[in-house]
């Protein structure tokens, strides 16, 4: 049988002496929701300084710049039976590595730069991160398809072994399939003229 015990702390229990030990317990309790708040609060104002001096949170630097694209087999997006791997961006030539989705709300403003510079030669392979097919082809159906070729990568593997930390984000790939920048964010004509496009003209 389980019995209640009057002892606290391996001595009587003392109702007076326990009120005077609440106030260090409640004062304990309370520190580290303070601490925890303190340490956010010093982050964010380091980042802030950090801003202010030109540093752009958006510009991610890769592992894998210099390095060639991670090998992988997975499917088509517009057609499920037809396997696509790194090959796709050994042609030859350079070729943007586009991560998108339908979940994404940036990726449809996006989408219209991408058709544009579609037009003008750019060519341009698409992963399809962490989505569902139908949703994808419905999009494409309606926005039409800028892509070359579009990778499915439903479970996000790829875009794993690429470091990728969601959509969108661009890759510049030569002809050999060797990564030179990384894009995080959309691509749009002030990015794509004053960043991407030197780079990419200067692999061709």
């Amino acid at each position: 049988n389980h019995l209640c015990s009057n002892k606290f702390n391996g001595g009587d229990f003392n109702l007076q002496n326990f009120n005077q030990k609440r106030p260090l317990i409640m004062n304990k309790k309370l520190f580290l929701p303070l601490a925890i708040f303190l340490t956010l609060s010093i982050a964010l104002m380091v980042q802030l300084f950090r801003n202010g001096n030109g540093d752009d949170p958006k510009k991610l630097e890769s592992a894998l710049v210099g390095k060639p694209v991670p090998t992988f087999k997975l499917e088509s997006v517009v057609n499920e039976t037809q396997m696509l791997d790194e090959n796709v961006v050994k042609t030859g030539y350079p070729r943007l590595l586009n991560v998108w989705a339908t979940w994404c709300p940036t990726c449809y403003a996006e989408h219209a730069y991408l058709t544009e510079l579609a037009k003008q030669g750019v060519e341009i392979v698409g992963i399809d991160y962490k989505d569902e097919r139908p949703k994808a082809m419905k999009f494409l159906a309606s926005y039409g398809n800028p892509y070359k070729a579009i990778i499915f990568d439903p479970k996000g593997s790829l875009g794993l072994d690429l470091g990728v930390y969601g959509a969108p984000e661009t890759f510049i790939i030569d002809g050999k399939g060797t990564i030179h920048y990384r894009h995080a964010g959309d691509v749009n004509e002030k990015v794509w003229n004053e960043t991407l496009k030197p780079i990419y003209e200067k692999l061709k």
